[in-house]
């Protein structure tokens, strides 16, 4: 990477799908170009894959539990056993699909849906990108911090971290747009905050600090495009993406 780029440019992917497409002359899926009906085009298979996406994870999630019910719940052994690396790691990879229960899973659905299809219209590759530094972040955290003796699971770590990402996505790349949907999401989802603080039974504290913390690493790293271009225009240059 060179000197004073943001991280960014190197991660975002539909960045750079963007710029391969304009090398050949076209910018497929890209909704800053084109005539008034690509734009709307792109922006309804956008619209359609992430809804498709999100509803297959869903669907993925209930077709676990229904796996795990069947089985007397021995799946859930697969969630994260903090400090444990005989298995233990193993979680980190399967404990946002893993669910304590019905109510468990029933209790998360909505804010999956919904935040993970909004997370999902900053760009595919950049939402699925967006879910990976959280899932990681979020796994890798309560591993080291959880208390000794307990098993972590659950998709609310990734509901917490595509929170934080569409709330400060926005705000790190100066984008307009981006800023009102991260205000809106602050003001209808924003009381699940308080759920990063220790001190209710049975809640994964942990999963949702960490995995709230991922999600604003994850709207650091991938607004680095906008934030190079920024500070290339206070320096009265035109940056030029990698």
């Amino acid at each position: 990477m060179t000197d004073g780029a943001g991280l960014g440019a190197s991660f975002d992917p539909d960045r750079i799908a963007a710029l391969r497409g304009a090398t050949k002359g076209k910018a497929p899926g890209s909704l800053g170009s084109g005539s008034h009906p690509d734009r709307f085009g792109a922006l309804r298979r956008l619209w359609l894959q992430a809804g498709v996406l999100i509803a297959g994870f869903v669907a993925l999630l209930y077709g676990i539990e229904g796996v795990d019910t069947l089985d007397d719940h021995r799946l859930d052994q697969a969630g994260i056993h903090p400090r444990q690396a005989d298995g233990g790691l193993w979680g980190i990879l399967f404990a946002p699909v893993l669910h304590g229960g019905w109510d468990h899973l029933i209790g998360n659905t909505l804010p999956v849906l919904v935040l993970g299809f909004l997370a999902l219209l900053a760009g595919i590759g950049r939402g699925l990108a967006a879910t990976a530094i959280i899932w990681i972040v979020a796994g890798a955290g309560t591993w080291l911090t959880g208390g000794s003796g307990t098993v972590h699971l659950g998709a609310s770590a990734l509901v917490f971290g595509w929170l934080t990402f569409l709330i400060s996505r926005g705000w790190f790349g100066r984008h307009v747009g981006q800023i009102v949907v991260g205000l809106v999401v602050l003001v209808v989802y924003g009381s699940l905050l308080w759920g990063v603080l220790p001190g209710q039974n049975g809640i994964s504290w942990q999963g949702h600090l960490f995995g709230a913390m991922g999600g604003l690493l994850a709207g650091w790293v991938l607004s680095g495009d906008e934030r190079r271009q920024r500070r290339a225009d206070r320096a009265g240059v035109v940056a030029s993406p990698r």
